[in-house]
Parts: C-alpha cells; sequence; structure tokens
C-alpha cells in the first residue's frame, strides 16, 4: 500500500470530522450559484514575509509585531511559508515553528493557509500533516519542479491526489511558474478540482484567459480561484476569481481589501482606477525587486521587512530609489 493510501486511512476519521465541522460560509465569486464553499476563500490574503534578525535567524518577535498591524485589516486569512516567505531557504523546523506563532497571533476567525509543497509526495505529505498538527487550517501546495521533464499531467493528478487523501486539512494547489518553470496544467486542475479535499488553487501565472476557464471548467466543484497577484486582482474578479494572495498586501493591505471591495459590490470604475496605481509598485515588489524590494517596502509603511536570508541580497541605494519613486508616482508616498 502506498504512503499516502497509509495516511489517509489513518487520518480519514478526523478528515472527515473536520469537514462536518466546518461552518458553511458565504458563497465565493468562483462557486457556482445555489452552493456554498466548505471553505470562504473569498478575500485577500498577504503571503507573508519572514523576518529575519541581522543574524538571518528567523526573528518571532518581529514578526509577531507585523502580524499585530495585519489583525487590523479585514484580511481573509493569511499565507505563511509562500514564496514570499522564503521557503525555500527556511528548515523543516523553522518551517512549523512560523506556522505555530501565526497561528497563535491569528484571530480564529481569519483562514491560515502554509505551504507544505516539498518535491517528493512522501514529503509533501509529511510536512503536510506537520502544517496542520501546527494550526494551519488550509495546505498550499506548489508544484514540484526539480525534474519538471517528468512532471506529466498524469503524474501531477497522482501526487496532489495522494497528498489530498492524506491531508488532514483541505489542499489549495498552487502555480508559480516564474519560479518553478512549471505551469499546473489545465487539465490537472480540472481534474484535481473533483477531489473532495482538493478545495482551489492560487494561479500566480496571470493568464486571465486560464483563470477563467479555471472557473467555467470547475463551476461544479466545490473549488476556488485565487489569483496569485495584486497586478491582475481586478481583472482576475472579472472572471470570478474568489480573491487573491498578493505580495502587494504586505505593504498596501487596506488598499487591496478596498479593491476587493469595490469588485464585489460592482463598483468597477473606482477599481479600475485603484488597481491602475497598483500595477507599478506590485511589478516593483515580485518581479522587478523580488522579496528584497517588498521588505524594504514594508519599512516605509510602518512594518519589519529587515534582511532576507542569502543569497538573496539587498537592494542598492540605486534600487532603493527607483523603489521610492514607483511608490511616491503613485500616490502611496
Amino acid at each position: 500500500m502506498a504512503l499516502g493510501s497509509r495516511l489517509a486511512a489513518s487520518l480519514r476519521p478526523a478528515l472527515a470530522a473536520l469537514h462536518r465541522a466546518a461552518p458553511r460560509r458565504c458563497r465565493g465569486l468562483s462557486t457556482p450559484q445555489g452552493s456554498e464553499p466548505s471553505f470562504n476563500l473569498g478575500g485577500i490574503f498577504p503571503p507573508l514575509a519572514t523576518p529575519f534578525s541581522p543574524a538571518q535567524e528567523v526573528d518571532y518577535a518581529q514578526l509577531e509585531g507585523n502580524l499585530r498591524r495585519y489583525a487590523r485589516i479585514p484580511f481573509r486569512g493569511l499565507v505563511a511559508l509562500g514564496s514570499n516567505g522564503e521557503y525555500p531557504y527556511l528548515a523543516s523546523r523553522e518551517r512549523v515553528e512560523v506556522v505555530s506563532c501565526v497561528r497563535r497571533a491569528l484571530p480564529r476567525d481569519r483562514l491560515l493557509l502554509a505551504g507544505s509543497g516539498c518535491e517528493s509526495t512522501q514529503a509533501t505529505i509529511e510536512l503536510t500533516v506537520s502544517m496542520a498538527e501546527a494550526g494551519a487550517d488550509v495546505a498550499l501546495v506548489v508544484t514540484p519542479c526539480y525534474y519538471r521533464g517528468a512532471m506529466t499531467t498524469a503524474a501531477l493528478i497522482h501526487h496532489y491526489t495522494e497528498v489530498g487523501d492524506a491531508s488532514p486539512i483541505p489542499v489549495v494547489l498552487y502555480s508559480v511558474p516564474a519560479n518553478t518553470g512549471l505551469d499546473l496544467p489545465l487539465e490537472a486542475v480540472i481534474t484535481l478540482a473533483q477531489h473532495p479535499n482538493i478545495i482551489g488553487i492560487k494561479d500566480s501565472g496571470g493568464d486571465i484567459t486560464r483563470m477563467g476557464l479555471m472557473v467555467h471548467k470547475t463551476r461544479q466543484e466545490d473549488f476556488q480561484v485565487l489569483a496569485g497577484s495584486a497586478g491582475f486582482l481586478l481583472a482576475s474578479y472579472a472572471v470570478g476569481a474568489s480573491g487573491g494572495v498578493c505580495a502587494l498586501a504586505n505593504v498596501l493591505g487596506d488598499p487591496l481589501c478596498q479593491l476587493d471591495h469595490l469588485c464585489r459590490t460592482g463598483q468597477w470604475q473606482e477599481a479600475r482606477d485603484l488597481q491602475h496605481r497598483l500595477i507599478e509598485p506590485n511589478t516593483a515588489v515580485t518581479r522587478r525587486f523580488g522579496i528584497p524590494g517588498l521588505k524594504k517596502a514594508m519599512e516605509w509603511f510602518g512594518y519589519y521587512g529587515g534582511p532576507c536570508r542569502a543569497p538573496l541580497a539587498p537592494l542598492s541605494p540605486a534600487q532603493v530609489e527607483e523603489l521610492r519613486s514607483t511608490f511616491s508616482a503613485n500616490g502611496w508616498l
């Protein structure tokens, strides 16, 4: 019997109890009329930056300080250990401790999504179970990519099915081709959406046609689509996305929640005006300057950014000035 099947057999009673206990919440934008998702993912989720001390140790006190400020913003929840959390640079022990710290500080009405994707199915299952024990509500599972040439549609469906079977908490797929070089195939997403424990996808590719097809092709399933970037958030809502996991929310959380509200209430002109002002800052803290840029921008808005872990390098003075000019030109500084 495969490892996933063995773990699934032992965890299935707890999983069933979790689903029975899960409250039925309001319907997300990508959920078909007349049905409700078991977990409402509608809203904004910042993928938390992991604070490090000058010695590059995880700084839990600074993390708690950032979380206290985020608690005042109407986020649907938080993502720990996403790409912006420098997840690949954390030891397994640190990953679990970060999730435990976030769970302790997070109000119970906010969802906690935790990254648990590893290169092997076995390691992914084991870390997912650890994340559930640490208090995560949902596992965010990135595509394995080291042997990307072998990651066929069939291989990825098998991987995620095993993880979904074994996980004691719901699973959200995570496709981030800029980091992995691998787009989770649409055919795989459609198939996996039928799994009772796979409830959505965070798609960071920015292909709105693909996102619209995901919403359309999974409309009969308990499955939600999340935009993976603030730069195309409005367009994602227009084709039926439920929410967004946006790096820029670490910096401009309130404006992104306002954009979410404008889209949900049909105030499209105001939403478009706000979206336009967010595009360049978002590009600056993602594709242009990455996590060092994100952490530097956080400091201008009262959060602790601090250093990244090597080999990520800090911005040069010229890059800092360019980053600041981008925020200033769009009226944020």
